[in-house]
Formats: structure tokens, sequence, C-alpha cells
């Protein structure tokens, strides 16, 4: 019961810090450090468990952007045929195709440097602080004008590159997009939609990797674990789906501040703990 409860807490903070500016990754990785759980003790167990949350929180984007997905797969078809030409839904279609080119090219070329090297307390850290200063002069200084429909082909580009600096723990992949979309010009909300509409292939390519090296050796699955990964999943899931939705409406109205804050005190605390020794 208590490795059910530690499986659905994990999933829970998956599901929220993947999608709200503050990195997923980052804190998984300092709760790996802080917390004596054998869920998050082991590497390989860790590992597999992670397939389980990316599963889930590609599952909260394909539940909440289906209508979306349905029109732009469609309208990329079209293209094919027909150019971009004419229609928003196709230039955005391949806006999204280009931008997902940079991280995966990094995340392929980079998985191993980042593993062994980016997982340092102080550098997440660092990195919190940094890039939430970023957030904060995007959000004060972006003109916010543009919305989605009026993105270009160099704001694919951009926020892609954007994109695959988010593979380093303490980044946030859709801070960092919606900094870079906020630069561009794009509203705050459309920002934020386009970072969550581009990291749609590569969480699902993720998860979709990491479960095809699963598969390859099934037997090193721990017994009992399928349970844990079960809850995991939906817990990243439902928490997923439920901070797209908040975000998507918070920001109509109000600004990236709170999150910039939280990732300064977050950073400084760490920095902190970091410096004390621990």
């Amino acid at each position: 019961m208590i490795e059910l409860l530690q499986a659905a807490f994990l999933g829970l903070v998956q599901g929220l810090t993947e999608f709200l500016p503050i990195s997923s990754s980052g804190h998984l990785l300092l709760l790996r450090k802080l917390l004596d759980w054998e869920l998050l003790a082991g590497e390989h167990l860790n590992k597999v468990f992670d397939v389980a949350l990316h599963a889930g929180t590609f599952l909260a984007l394909v539940v909440y952007f289906r209508s979306d997905l349905l029109r732009l797969l469609r309208a990329f078809g079209t293209s094919l045929r027909h150019g971009i030409a004419g229609l928003p839904d196709r230039r955005l279609a391949w806006l999204i195709v280009i931008g997902t080119i940079p991280a995966a090219l990094a995340g392929v070329l980079g998985e191993k440097v980042i593993e062994d090297n980016l997982g340092a307390p102080a550098l997440i850290a660092g990195q919190l602080v940094l890039f939430a200063l970023i957030l904060w002069a995007a959000d004060a200084w972006g003109k916010r004008a543009r919305p989605l429909a009026n993105a270009r082909v160099a704001d694919g580009i951009l926020v892609g590159v954007a994109q695959a600096l988010a593979l380093s723990p303490g980044v946030s992949r859709s801070g960092v997009t919606i900094s870079v979309g906020l630069f561009l010009g794009l509203t705050r909300e459309a920002a934020a939609r386009f970072s969550f509409l581009l990291s749609l292939p590569i969480v699902g390519g993720t998860a979709l990797y990491s479960l095809l090296r699963l598969l390859q050796h099934p037997e090193t699955v721990p017994p009992g674990s399928p349970g844990l990964f079960a809850v995991g999943l939906l817990a990243a899931a439902v928490s997923g789906y439920l901070a797209i939705r908040w975000l998507l409406r918070y920001l109509q109205s109000r600004s990236l501040l709170p999150f910039v804050i939280y990732r300064i005190a977050l950073g400084a605390a760490l920095l902190a703990y970091v410096g004390a020794g621990r």
C-alpha cells in the first residue's frame, strides 16, 4: 500500500511539473536525492517507472488536444497534396514537425551526456533560477500580440531549438518554449498552446522509445511492479490533464510571475541544501 501511494505521488508530481513551467525532470531528480524510496533508489527500476510516467503525460496531451490533433493530422495530410498555403492548420502542422527535429536529434545524440553530466543538484538549482529570470523577462517584455494562427516558420525553428535545451534537468520544456514564444510576440495562451502541441511528438516518442527498449528485456521488470506503473501512469495522466486545462485558462488573463517566484525559491533552497553539505 505504501508503494502504491508513492507511485501515485510521483505520478502526480510528473503530471503537474511536466506542463507547468517549473521542470519535471528537475523535480524528479531532486526527489530521488531527497527521498529514500525504493521506487527512486534503483536505477533500472527508476528508468522502467519513467516509462509509465511519460506514457501518462502523453495520454494527458492526447486526451486534452484530441480534436486539435485530429484536425492537424488531417491538415498535414492535405498539405502533402496541396501545400501549406491557405489554411493556418497546415502551417501549424508543419511548424510542429519542424520544431520537433532539434529536440529529437538532441535526445538521440546527447542522451548519455545528459544522463551522466547534467544531474548535479547545484546545476539543477542554477538552471531553475536562470530560466526563471528568462521566463520573467519574456513575460515582461514580450509584445503578446500574435495568436497561434499567425505563427511563422521562424517560430517553429526557434521554439524547437528551445525545446532541445529542455532536455537538461531544471530548464523545463514548457517554461523555455513558452519563454521563446513570448519573446517572438505570441500571446501567453498561444505560446503555452504551441508549447503543449509541440511536446506531443517528443513526449510520445520518449515513451515509445523507452517502451521498446523495455520490451527487448521484459525479464528485467521487477516482480509486482506493473501495478505500481499503472498507478503512476494514471496519476500522471489525470494531474497532467488538469495542469494543461488550468494553465491555458490561467494565462488568458494572468502573468507567469508566480512560476518565476516558485522557481527562484526552489533553486535558492536547493543551493542552500547543497551548500550545507547534505
